[in-house]
């Protein structure tokens, strides 16, 4: 049998599958990717052992579980389990602190299945405790610049080319604008954490360190961007990505309108065009305040113009309109004002090509 294991540091780096046995509402509060979710009791029964647990003490909470979890609810979870450590003979299992759950599955894993499988010191809550300390090492002891730039001029581009990039968007799962949101839900604060702490692991492992980032605000959506990651966001150099106004409409265009779209097609198929339009229409709404109320209306019409002519040819050139409008009338000037107080850290400015450039170049000064 392969030993148990608290190197999680090799178990990131590996992205060996993992199999969490923690309740269902554990595991939807945070967990890791790589992971399934088969767990030793369900939501209900983990409440049932707990409340016994506190009213009666530790052996009759267990004597309660093993009298929940029995007969063929007990053979159709071992052989989960069995079925999940065939398929993933090189993987792990854990629960909430590396305590009874897990050595439970294991034992019986080997009882009934013949299986010996290995699980995690410590459990989740060690790994959790890791990745938070790696992330906040990172921030002490690394490099970081910015990528700053006005809205549609390809921020996320230019990350997706270099090596040394951590692509906060891409790990909120939104592309951080009032528009941002895709088809799709965004993670759990703690699984963006997660994610983006394990990204950070692997890029240092494999010689970096200088790291990329979008210049964003303290939230990606519902994501919070680490408290000691949005410290250092305030003081660490900027380079400046500029493209023209034609190519930035273009970029919106491809990304939340067509790129959107066939988003919601993949989830709804033939019924997807009146979501999605539901989705445009609120994300207007939602800056309606700042907007303005003639602007609002002004812009709403462009868009409804624009969605009428989609939903009838399938045409989306229309969208261009109201696009323009909202760059240059409202994020163009909040932008400018950014950039105007930013000023002194800016260190570069150019187009894709120029800044991707100096970014690889600078990284390989340090």
């Amino acid at each position: 049998m392969r030993e148990d294991t608290a190197d999680y540091r090799a178990l990131f780096l590996s992205g060996v599958p993992m199999m969490d046995t923690r309740a269902p509402v554990e595991y939807a509060k945070g967990a890791f990717p790589n992971t399934v979710n088969l767990p030793l009791m369900s939501d209900a029964e983990r409440e049932r052992v707990g409340t016994c647990y506190k009213q009666r003490g530790q052996q009759a909470a267990i004597a309660l579980g093993h009298q929940l979890v029995a007969g063929d609810t007990k053979a159709a979870r071992i052989a989960a389990w069995a079925d999940f450590a065939q398929r993933h003979p090189e993987g792990y299992l854990y629960c909430a602190r590396g305590g009874l759950r897990s050595q439970i599955v294991q034992e019986w894993l080997k009882a009934e299945a013949g299986i010996a499988y290995p699980r995690v010191h410590d459990g989740y809550k060690a790994m959790r405790t890791f990745l938070i300390d790696e992330t906040e090492r990172a921030v002490k002891e690394c490099d970081f610049v910015l990528i700053g730039g006005l809205t549609g001029t390809g921020k996320t581009d230019v990350l997706a080319a270099l090596p040394n990039a951590l692509d906060l968007e891409g790990h909120a799962h939104h592309r951080g604008s009032a528009f941002g949101k895709h088809a799709t839900p965004q993670p759990t604060q703690i699984d963006f954490e997660n994610r983006l702490a394990i990204d950070i692991v692997r890029k240092r492992a494999s010689g970096h360190e200088q790291f990329v980032l979008e210049d964003e605000g303290r939230a990606v959506g519902s994501c919070s961007v680490p408290h000691t990651l949005i410290v250092g966001m305030g003081q660490y150099p900027i380079v400046w990505l500029e493209d023209d106004f034609d190519a930035r409409v273009d970029r919106i265009l491809r990304d939340y309108i067509v790129g959107l779209h066939a988003e919601f097609a993949a989830l709804h198929g033939e019924a997807a065009f009146d979501p999605f339009a539901d989705r445009l229409r609120q994300s207007l709404h939602n800056i309606a305040t700042r907007l303005g109320g003639d602007r609002h209306r002004q812009l709403l019409g462009l868009m409804d113009d624009a969605l009428a002519r989609q939903r009838e040819t399938g045409e989306v050139d229309l969208h261009r309109a109201w696009i323009a409008r909202m760059l240059a009338d409202y994020y163009d000037p909040m932008y400018a004002y950014q950039r105007e107080a930013r000023r002194a850290r800016i260190e570069f400015t150019g187009q894709a090509g120029a800044v991707a450039d100096y970014l690889r170049h600078r990284a390989g000064r340090t």
